[in-house]
């Protein structure tokens, strides 16, 4: 059974429905389907950061609330001809308590979700995990990020390549389930994830393999629901059906893979990497777990 929604094909395959995008363009699509969300953007300057912010904007895809330093947004405003006369800016020469009131924003329900501009992650962090006015609820904060490259033909999902140092078991667990939740609300009822290793088989000298096993073990008792797991698994077996089948891996998810579970932080910055700068690879990234979406900017991002 195929049909087509948001220019996104649906399959059913073995009793799962799966969903495969092909661009990041979808994701403009559906934000613009609906009411454009309150941004709040702590620290933003920066000349891509405004560009971004202006971008966004224009598509109706957000209404952004500017918290720093007025004159120095202003400026970097006139000298790149961004237009911002419509975004209100919160004076706060102070990056640290910039990043408060944003946080403050979002965790009053002022604003819709949190973006980092030019401080700290480490700074934004904080005033995300403050346990009075903060945004956590309990959930373990990880980076889910979608990326696609042209020769793939698909958007994938990488995690976590951006949080979570050296991930355990039970880090490992939540960070697919923060995965796998994202993929629901994007629509995606039974997304496949694959947990990556260098080897396809289970290696007693390899932690990442045996987390694998587990994990797919776990999936497949009902421990963690609402998407196939399977693993270990190495990037080309997770990503193609031919590698895939030259080793002889018979698995719903070798071949077919929404999300890449890496084994760590330094695998995931890696890849991600790779995708971006060597493979002209375009990525949306989002931290998730949170009582709202944050959005963690990288220096070297573009608008």
């Amino acid at each position: 059974m195929k049909k087509k929604l948001w220019s996104i094909e649906i399959t059913c395959r073995g009793g799962h429905e799966g969903m495969s995008f092909e661009t990041l363009d979808f994701l403009i699509e559906r934000s613009r389907s609906s009411k454009a969300m309150v941004l709040a953007v702590a620290a933003p300057h920066g000349e891509d950061i405004l560009e971004a912010v202006e971008e966004a904007k224009s598509k109706g895809v957000v209404s952004p609330i500017l918290y720093g330093d007025r004159a120095r947004i202003e400026r970097i405003a006139s000298e790149f001809s961004i237009d911002l006369s419509s975004c209100p800016i919160v004076q706060e020469p102070d990056e640290g308590r910039a990043a408060e009131l944003a946080v403050k924003a979002v965790s009053s329900g002022e604003a819709d979700l949190l973006m980092k501009g030019n401080v700290k992650t480490a700074t934004l962090l904080k005033a995300v995990l403050n346990k009075e006015w903060g945004l956590r609820c309990g959930s373990l904060l990880s980076h889910v990020f979608l990326f696609q490259i042209p020769k793939m033909g698909k958007v994938f999902c990488l995690t976590d390549g951006g949080m979570a140092m050296y991930p355990d078991l039970t880090a490992k667990t939540a960070i697919i389930e923060n995965a796998v939740e994202c993929y629901h609300r994007l629509g995606v009822e039974c997304p496949r994830v694959a947990v990556l290793a260098a080897v396809e088989t289970v290696n007693q000298d390899m932690p990442c393999t045996v987390d694998a096993a587990v994990l797919t073990q776990m999936n497949r008792r009902g421990q963690i629901k609402g998407c196939v797991v399977d693993g270990p698994l190495a990037l080309d077996n997770a990503v193609s059906e031919e590698a895939a089948r030259h080793k002889g891996i018979v698995s719903e998810v070798a071949g077919h893979a929404d999300i890449l579970l890496v084994p760590d932080i330094e695998a995931g910055n890696l890849m991600g990497k790779v995708m971006l700068y060597m493979s002209d690879g375009r990525g949306a990234g989002v931290v998730v777990g949170a009582r709202r979406p944050v959005v963690m900017t990288s220096r070297f991002d573009n608008a």
